[in-house]
């Protein structure tokens, strides 16, 4: 029972050490690995701590070299049984710090690991060292090794002390015949090791990347360090809202892409709930403070502002329920009860009820809104939905209108663009509309953001990716446009934010005043 419980400890000492051991040697062999991405999006109630790690070069470096090189250290010592149970100590701590930065509690969270809740593989593995650090057995290894040593090395001192002459016999005593062996078997892990070392060194030669490690992947994108300043910020209302915002298209999948038939599966498939939520906070953490979303996207960002306790100003988009006889307005109620900051009509639908001529209920809508206290926006692709509206004397406290030049390749022609033809009939014309243009008469969309004395949030600015942002951008806001609504991923944020930060610096045609 004895060797079956020392086996035992052995194999789970050895299993959590390789792991130790081999994220440290990833990290290492990595060109230009650093923890400043895996701090800078951390959440949880200690997530002020790790961004002030992130945020001071110093401290980064200390955290880069701790990480790396106590990740090997506490690995051999695991894998190798050499001060095992101080190894297990340390062991314990780095998992408690890789804890909390990503705690899986208060709601559970859908990662990669799957759905988890309180109990996590990092949770699981502190467990473990803690056990090995109190249990009383170690296994086989390198401490027990030197123990046996030094233990045989007293008791030949002795011997030699008691009998100073050699003795005759030249068979060994059975008890240091076993005591050597049992020596033996402590140094078992030291091939094991050589063996999976030199496994894991020639895959990296034959592969190139441990494309599995989370070290190794790296995206082209710009680091927060390199942000050039504080985004500047306007205001609808009492809400402080930075001229930048979120889209809410990597929740949704829409990505408008023509043609291209699997880019929606494909933005869905990167954008799993994790992602979205890494997105969201590195956003923030480059001083964009808001997003717009629409209704169905409300229960993920009350899950997301609860587990990371975020203050992001949330505008969302409804619709009218002309089915619900009881209240065709319920979403406003709905949007309200879950703590959004803004309401907005959604486009589409604005564009409908004005083809429909159904101004009344528009209005009402709008009354709705406005008799929660919350500032009540209009949506449009199509210009002419604002424009009937303002005729019919119905004013939101802002418009949120598609603001974007049609200079690029796959926007149909001027003259075959119709009212109200962004409505999600697609067709087989390359000459009509499909999927490829969201403000089909930009000239009347200048002209009417110009002379209106209210904030305008525009939206689609880059033509759902046709268009650069440098360019995109700079045309919004000479144009008219007070604040920009832009679907970012996340290795695009930093760069889009120094791109608006560049922009508004150095406007020069903009005539109208800023509204927000």
């Amino acid at each position: 029972m004895n060797k079956i419980n020392k086996t035992i400890v052995t194999i789970l000492r050895v299993t959590i050490g390789w792991h130790f051991l081999y994220e440290g040697w990833v990290k290492l062999s990595a060109e230009h690995w650093t923890a400043e991405s895996y701090l800078s999006n951390t959440y949880g109630f200690l997530s002020g701590f790790y961004h002030w790690l992130a945020a001071s070069p110093t401290m980064l470096q200390v955290v880069n070299f701790m990480n790396v090189w106590g990740l090997i250290l506490i690995g051999l010592g695991l894998f190798t049984g050499l001060f095992s149970r101080l190894a297990s100590l340390f062991g314990t701590l780095l998992l408690v710090l890789y804890y909390f930065a990503y705690p899986p509690f208060g709601v559970s969270l859908l990662g990669g690991d799957g759905t988890l809740y309180i109990v996590d593989k990092i949770f699981l593995e502190a467990v473990a060292l803690v056990f090995l650090f109190f249990y009383a057995e170690k296994g086989y290894g390198l401490d027990e090794f030197l123990k046996l040593w030094k233990d045989l090395k007293i008791k030949l001192w002795k011997d030699l002390r008691k009998r100073p002459v050699a003795p005759e016999a030249t068979t060994e005593a059975p008890s240091e015949v076993n005591t050597r062996r049992e020596a033996l078997k402590n140094l078992v892990t030291l091939p094991v090791l050589g063996f999976l070392g030199w496994s894991a060194h020639r895959s990296n030669q034959i592969y190139n990347v441990d494309v599995m490690s989370g070290a190794t992947i790296q995206v082209n994108q710009v680091a927060l360090s390199q942000l050039k300043g504080e985004l500047p910020k306007g205001k609808i209302g009492n809400n402080e809202i930075s001229r930048l915002i979120m889209g809410s298209n990597i929740m949704g999948g829409w990505s408008h892409s023509r043609d291209l038939i699997y880019t929606s599966s494909l933005m869905k498939a990167y954008n799993t709930e994790k992602k979205v939520f890494e997105t969201l906070m590195l956003g923030e953490q480059a001083g964009i403070n808001a997003i717009n979303i629409a209704y169905p996207q409300i229960p993920i960002m009350v899950k997301y502002k609860k587990i990371t306790g975020s203050k992001i100003n949330v505008t969302t988009q409804v619709s009218v329920d002309e089915k619900n006889k009881d209240d065709i307005y319920d979403n406003v109620t709905q949007a309200v009860d879950n703590g959004i900051d803004m309401i907005q009509l959604q486009g589409n639908w604005c564009d409908w009820l004005v083809r429909d001529g159904k101004f009344d209920v528009i209005a009402g809508l709008m009354d709705r809104i406005r008799s929660h206290g919350v500032m009540a926006g209009m949506g449009a692709h199509t210009i002419d939905s604002l424009i009937l509206c303002e005729e019919k004397g119905i004013i939101p406290d802002f418009y949120m209108k598609t603001m974007h030049h049609d200079n690029y390749w796959s926007a149909h022609p001027r003259e075959n663009r119709k009212p109200f033809e962004v409505d999600g009939r697609l067709s087989r014309d390359h000459n009509q509309f499909h999927d490829n243009c969201f403000c089909p008469f930009p000239d009347r969309t200048v002209e009417f953001v110009n002379r209106v004395k209210i904030p305008v949030i525009g939206f689609k600015v880059l033509a759902a990716g046709a268009i650069y942002p440098k360019d995109g951008f700079n045309w919004a806001f000479e144009n008219g446009a007070d604040i920009i609504c832009v679907g970012m991923f996340d290795f695009q944020l930093v760069d889009d934010v120094n791109i608006c930060i560049d922009t508004l610096q150095n406007l020069k045609n903009r005539k109208r005043e800023w509204y927000a």
